[in-house]
């Protein structure tokens, strides 16, 4: 039962997410509202671990099969995909490259 509630949570902030975003018409897309505004619920107490932690497991560990469907789409565009291969691969390492200087920057602020 503890599955359904917390399939119900998740769904529900996605959901809420995503009115939000077609209601103020934010440049932000709805999951990421969503994953905020649960992290913010969890943080404030008024949703408890407890009852997302089973799902969210459950949903990260099976999270390769959301990667399907982005493979099929390369190969099956693969020709625009690699008109376009060198802007791709420069904002790949470049968001690569930002990403591991902002989390190493964040783990030494948090470390003092």
């Amino acid at each position: 039962m503890r599955m359904y509630k917390g399939l119900s949570i998740i769904l529900g902030f996605l959901f809420l997410g995503e009115a939000i975003t077609k209601l103020t018409k934010i440049p932000v897309p709805g999951n990421v509202v969503g994953m905020v505004l649960l992290t913010l619920a969890l943080l404030f107490g008024l949703v408890e671990l407890r009852d997302v932690e089973e799902v969210a497991t459950f949903l990260i560990r099976n999270m390769s099969v959301m990667f399907i469907p982005p493979g099929v789409g390369i190969i099956l565009y693969w020709s625009m995909v690699r008109a376009q291969l060198l802007p791709i691969s420069v904002a790949l390492i470049a968001s690569f490259a930002i990403t591991i200087i902002f989390t190493a920057k964040t783990v030494e602020l948090i470390r003092r």
